[in-house]
């Protein structure tokens, strides 16, 4: 396994390695840090993605990071958490179907190992703070996911993007125009360091990676269920310059998002929701929805 560091305030590959367990290990083909890019998804895109393992970039800023959508990713120098992960698949663009909530799995159930345990999922892509006893609350984003893919030798090629608020200055968080939320602000005196938070979550998806390529969504569908920070919700979709207003049902088998509306229940193939509170709606916009 190749390896790399700079001297990028306290992260380094030598650090996170040293933290993750030996089978998380045995499965990386590489693992680098580095000062500064323009954004961790697009410099493995650059490159050719190994044959066998994973391997996975973190950088300690990024200059053009971006989510869904190609929408900017806050990305300021020695606070939070960027890294991706490229990997191969076997078969189709099909086999990778609800990868990225798979990957939201894998990463939430790492930051409720460090204790920040009110963390669950937005469909399809977010890692958000929820609100047990207060369901009305607004959701506060927390991280995202982002999975890119094309071919490389007949088998699909996938980068996925993790992003994740770990101590957010407030000149980084002025330009931010939704609710969000950091681990600092959860945990407080209790957020271990940002290279063990690193080693988790990097041995959590790498693990995740590997039991996606043999079995697909189906063993994350249940775990996705009691993470679903959208269930039973009314949320908005927008589709072609039109809302479609619901009730969140779950996901089904091919991790689509399942709508009750008062014409039955649609199905939200990708896109983004918005989740409405205190009679405000948030409307965002999604491909089109089928019905059943």
């Amino acid at each position: 396994m190749n390896q790399m560091h700079t001297d990028d305030r306290n992260l380094q590959a030598a650090g996170i390695l040293a933290a993750m367990p030996a089978d998380a290990r045995a499965r990386i083909a590489s693992l680098e840090t580095l000062d500064t890019i323009d954004s961790t998804n697009s410099e493995l895109l650059r490159r050719t993605t190994p044959q066998h393992g994973c391997a996975i970039l973190f950088a300690d800023a990024q200059s053009d990071g971006r989510g869904r959508h190609g929408r900017a990713w806050a990305s300021p120098p020695g606070s939070n958490l960027y890294v991706s992960f490229a990997r191969l698949f076997q078969g189709d663009f099909s086999r990778i179907g609800g990868l990225s909530l798979a990957v939201g799995v894998a990463a939430t159930d790492a930051m409720h190992a460090i204790g920040a345990d009110g963390i669950g999922l937005k469909w399809p892509n977010d890692l958000v703070l929820r609100r047990r006893n207060d369901p009305d609350a607004p959701l506060r984003k927390l991280g995202g996911v982002l999975v890119e893919c094309g071919m490389q030798a007949g088998t699909v090629r996938t980068v996925i993007g993790v992003g994740l608020n770990v101590r957010m200055s407030v000149d980084a968080a002025a330009g931010i125009d939704q609710p969000w939320i950091d681990l600092h602000t959860i945990l407080g005196d209790r957020m271990p360091a940002r290279a063990l938070i690193a080693a988790g979550l990097a041995a959590a998806i790498v693990a995740a990676l590997d039991r996606f390529e043999a079995e697909g969504l189906r063993p994350f569908r249940g775990r996705y269920a009691a993470l679903d920070a959208l269930y039973g919700r009314e949320i908005n979709a927008g589709v072609a310059g039109a809302v479609r207003s619901g009730i969140a049902n779950g996901i089904d088998a091919d991790g689509a998002l399942r709508l009750r509306t008062a014409q039955g229940e649609v199905v939200l193939q990708a896109g983004e929701v918005g989740v409405r509170s205190n009679d405000r709606a948030e409307i965002a916009h999604a491909t089109p929805l089928t019905s059943r």
